[in-house]
């Protein structure tokens, strides 16, 4: 064991020994309980013997801050950076990455051989291995975990999640011999207070000593009518207010919109949270780092950090966002109204976290949050070392009531559910390494797949509930006829009543018009006469049971039907991921990427593409569309094309001609692709949407930030966030096969015209 400056938890030591013994770990904790101690292990044994470690992270900002981290600690030398677009001392002993970067690597593509790539490396630590949750990107982790050779050492670090066991057996299954270290201890215990609009003056304790739901607390009301206007839209500045009256400051403001996070944050601007050491402190901080980041000079919000608050969300530039980091963690801001992102590992420790409501509005419209959303946030609050307690304060609400709240606080952390999704870059990629058999083998070893028990569960409940409902239905003929028998009764009984009817319609046709019967119709008369003798021949003729036998019978079918449709989704849940893998091998086969189960020069290509749909992007490059295009229009295009549908019609400034031009004609191609992807239930997206199109092109031709920024109402992280998506996809065209030469050079120089400040700022 490693001489670390304080006493390890139990967990943390029980981690390191079986790292020691060489085995993998899964180490499930919750956020601050020190998971990190354990990736330092793995360093300092890596260190040791001369071998190499990956350490993994969700998100760049991540990434970044670990690389900084650990070059204080380690020194620059022994340290690397890969994300998508930095590349730092790649070689190093100590390599940061964030895990799409390592799934690709074991990819062997953009990176060089498989082999070279894990040269020497021991271990892997993948941080945050709960983005597994992840809708967009869990496959990433699931991949890596899967296509990890089994001689390099697993640690993964998860927050609490409900089937940390399955998750464990899972990696054991499909790597190497995994232990699970499972732990609800937290070194900073948490307190949880209540806002309540009627009693503005005071927090009240959520929960009375013996645990019940404290009584004091009244639901919000609805404000209707003329006092609606009157009520406070925002309590923020009450609860910041009584916060910092309980020396429970330093705080993160959660809230869900990136407008109340500005509205809140000037709201509290003139609490007067800082004493005038502290404020000379932040000027000075500010000054020294605007002077290394000019493009913040007339950042609107630099007077609020000199009263001791800021916000925090993704519409902010990069380079501000690392600016009130470095400021909290220094303890002279108070408090950061910030979006949930910043609950995703970033190192911004808090005495205080507060909720402003325990639901958000999504895509699909309002809904509650997990357990787990819940335990994220309010995991952030108490600081190791320098806070006996965390606390946190859940907001009242109208929509939400006290109990509601109480048994948010209460409930365990959900599930990791998979959301493992084949791509068209995964089938050619295995389909380059392996048979399609082989690759079957490796679609089947998913957590999806090991985990179908459990999100079969309710179907496989109702089919079985349905079988004792059917044995129940067993119905035993007195006279010993089988349901076969009975039903061949049934069906001459009601051909009877039938051809009876229709004699009689006869008979009366026939006596209105004063004719005898025909002799094919006493013939027909007969052959029912007949017809009713067998009726009699049979003993459920007279069976005071028949109804009963019939309605049993037809219970029976009813359950057989609906099991029928329960054992056919049964079986297209077991197979939904291999389906998916075929029906994406269907599109690359119509348009030529795929010949006897191997990619063609172009679908080689396409393996080494990473995007939302690489096949999209495959045939506008391949369709020669691009060849013509000054980097400028280059830019534009492909920033159209890797844009993100938003969830707000925003006006957008009209692209040049020939941009517009370029876009009809991939708007033609995604017609075709979307036809045959539609033909075999293929959902991949297929995104032109030039929102910032225009922006990115007067950026390559030179324009100022100052000039970008006032062309649109849209926040500048945005913008920047399409702009290094652009660079990457850019990027790519340099280095994957079969790209025209020509394109090629005119990419490298959309790149690096791109990236100049405030987008090259990580």
């Amino acid at each position: 064991m490693y001489d670390f400056p304080f006493e390890l938890d139990d967990f943390q030591k029980q981690a390191c020994d079986y790292i020691n013994d060489g085995k993998s770990v899964v180490v499930c904790a919750p956020t601050g309980a020190g998971k990190t101690v354990i990736a330092q292990h793995a360093v300092h044994k890596a260190l040791e013997f001369k071998k190499r470690i990956f350490y993994t992270t969700p998100l760049k900002a991540l990434s970044n801050q670990k690389y900084y981290d650990f070059v204080e600690k380690y020194g620059a030398d022994k340290v690397g950076l890969l994300t998508g677009d930095t590349s730092v001392n790649r070689d190093a002993q100590i390599v940061i990455m964030t895990t799409e970067v390592f799934r690709n690597m074991l990819y062997g593509t953009n990176f060089g051989a498989v082999a070279d790539n894990l040269k020497d490396v021991r271990y892997v630590v993948l941080d945050e291995v709960h983005y597994m949750n992840d809708e967009q990107r869990g496959t990433v982790w699931e991949e890596s975990i899967i296509y990890c050779p089994t001689n390099v050492q697993i640690i993964a670090l998860s927050a609490t999640v409900a089937n940390a066991a399955e998750l464990t057996d899972w990696i054991n299954t499909v790597h190497s011999e995994t232990v699970l270290i499972n732990t609800d201890f937290r070194p900073v215990p948490l307190k949880f207070f209540y806002y309540d609009s009627s009693q503005p003056d005071k927090l009240l304790p959520l929960f009375t000593p013996s645990g019940q739901l404290n009584k004091k607390i009244k639901p919000e009301k609805h404000a209707w009518g003329k006092h609606a206007k009157n009520k406070q839209k925002s309590p923020a500045r009450n609860v910041v207010r009584n916060l910092a009256a309980q020396d429970m400051l330093p705080a993160i403001y959660f809230t869900f919109s990136r407008k109340k996070c500005d509205e809140q944050m000037e709201k509290c601007a003139t609490l007067g949270l800082v004493s005038p050491i502290e404020q000379a402190k932040i000027r000075q901080f500010v000054d020294e780092y605007i002077a290394e980041n000019p493009h913040l000079y007339a950042n609107k919000h630099i007077e609020f950090l000199l009263q001791g608050v800021a916000s925090h969300h993704a519409g902010l530039l990069p380079a501000w966002k690392i600016l009130v980091e470095r400021l909290f963690q220094q303890g002279l801001i108070k408090v950061v109204f910030a979006t949930e992102t910043l609950a995703a590992g970033i190192n911004m420790p808090a005495r205080s976290t507060v909720i402003s409501s325990i639901s958000k509005r999504t895509d699909s419209g309002h809904r509650k949050l997990t357990a787990s959303e819940f335990l994220q946030m309010s995991g952030r609050a108490g600081r190791r070392g320098m806070d006996e307690i965390g606390y946190v304060t859940v907001v009242g609400s109208p929509f939400e009531s006290p109990v509601e709240v109480a048994e948010l606080v209460l409930s365990d952390a959900n599930p990791l559910e998979s959301r493992f999704s084949p791509s068209y870059s995964m089938v050619l990629n295995l389909l380059q390494r392996f048979s399609l058999d082989e690759a079957k083998e490796l679609i089947l070893k998913s957590f999806g797949y090991f985990s179908v028990g459990s999100r079969l569960g309710p179907i496989l409940k109702q089919y079985e509930f349905n079988e004792n409902q059917k044995s129940q239905l067993d119905f035993v003929c007195q006279f010993g006829l089988s349901d076969v028998e009975f039903l061949n009764y049934d069906k001459l009984r009601h051909l009877y009543v039938q051809n009876r009817t229709t004699f009689k319609k006869i008979c009366r046709q026939e006596k209105a018009k004063n004719r005898p019967l025909s002799d094919d119709v006493l013939a027909f008369a007969n052959q029912n006469k007949a017809m009713l003798d067998k009726l009699h021949a049979f003993p459920c003729d007279t069976c005071n049971r028949y109804k009963k036998h019939s309605k049993n019978i037809e219970l029976l079918n009813r359950f057989n039907v609906r099991q029928i449709k329960l054992k056919k989704e049964i079986e297209r849940q077991r197979d939904i991921y291999w389906n998916k893998f075929l029906a994406h091998r269907s599109v690359l086969y119509e348009f030529g990427y795929l010949q006897e189960d191997y990619p063609t020069s172009f679908g080689v290509s396409t393996s080494q593409i990473r995007s939302e749909n690489e096949l999209f992007l495959a045939q506008i490059v391949f369709s020669n569309v691009l060849d013509e295009l000054s980097p400028a229009q280059l830019a534009a295009v492909i920033c159209a094309v890797t844009t993100e549908d938003l969830r707000v019609d925003i006006p957008f400034l009209p692209v040049s001609q020939t941009v517009r031009k370029t876009l009809n004609l991939i708007r033609n191609i995604r017609r075709k692709l979307e036809k045959v992807q539609n033909r075999f239930y293929v959902e991949a997206p297929c995104y032109i949407n030039p929102y910032f199109s225009s922006l990115i092109e007067l950026w390559v031709d030179g324009a100022d930030w100052e000039t970008i920024v006032d062309q649109v109402d849209s926040g500048e992280g945005d913008i920047v966030r399409a702009f290094k998506r652009t660079v990457d996809v850019l990027r790519q065209f340099t280095s994957i096969d079969n790209v025209p030469e020509s394109l090629v050079f005119t990419a490298r120089d959309a790149v690096q015209k791109i990236m100049r400040d405030p987008v090259d700022v990580d």
